[in-house]
């Protein structure tokens, strides 16, 4: 449906963003892709549940660092979606309606893993903020919301209009769908789009570092 809504704007408004009808289809079926290994709507490490729980003592206190082994498994989970969740439908999309080929593959790849591991960067934050507050519910809407919005994962960064889209591309939310799609299809220099998203992946890592510390910090001031 997504599909065809596209296809009757592009219709209307060609070279739209600047992507032909074939391109924004093709960034439709690669946006769906991405919600899975990606986690656009949030969760999908579990800390904030062992948080509640008291279990995350146990995770602070072992030789092993918490972010790491966390980002470890995430990364195999979205490989896992990527395999049994992606690619079927974005093949089926492929078959249908003939969608671009990637611009330059090894850039990609290189991309999506980027992608997915600033996406695990801010869902580790969004996740250990449980510490401090005792239900993230809400903070966990606030941050789908903004990573929906802001990703690419609706609209292209490039319809957003004046200072709004100046902020979205700016916004490490765009190294997650906005980037790699653009690299897909070849519309962005892929040096200069990777450079953003290992630079976003460092800022937001370095702040899942600080926060674990003061979170193991809390913990054993609490007694636990």
């Amino acid at each position: 449906m997504r599909a065809y809504v596209l296809i009757a704007l592009w219709d209307v408004r060609p070279g739209l963003g600047g992507y032909t009808v074939a391109d924004a289809i093709t960034f439709c079926f690669l946006s769906q892709a991405f919600i899975g290994p990606m986690q656009m709507f949030g969760g999908g490490l579990g800390i904030s549940d062992r948080i509640r729980t008291g279990d995350i003592a146990f995770d602070l206190v072992r030789p092993a660092s918490m972010l790491v082994w966390n980002m470890a498994d995430d990364l195999g989970r979205a490989a896992y979606l990527t395999i049994l969740r992606s690619l079927p439908p974005t093949i089926i999309g492929a078959i249908l309606f003939g969608l671009v080929a990637p611009a330059q593959p090894s850039f990609f790849v290189l991309s999506f893993v980027l992608a997915v591991t600033v996406s695990y960067a801010w869902r580790y934050l969004i996740a250990l903020s449980a510490c401090w507050i005792i239900d993230d519910k809400g903070v966990q809407t606030i941050s789908s919301v903004l990573t929906m919005f802001f990703s690419g994962m609706i609209l292209p960064l490039t319809l957003f209009p004046g200072w709004l889209g100046t902020a979205a591309n700016a916004s490490p939310f765009a190294a997650m769908v906005q980037v790699p799609a653009d690299i897909y299809l070849g519309t962005r220099n892929p040096l200069s789009g990777l450079a953003f998203q290992v630079f976003w992946a460092a800022v937001l890592l370095a702040a899942g570092a600080l926060l674990t510390r003061q979170a193991r910090r809390k913990v054993v001031i609490q007694g636990g």
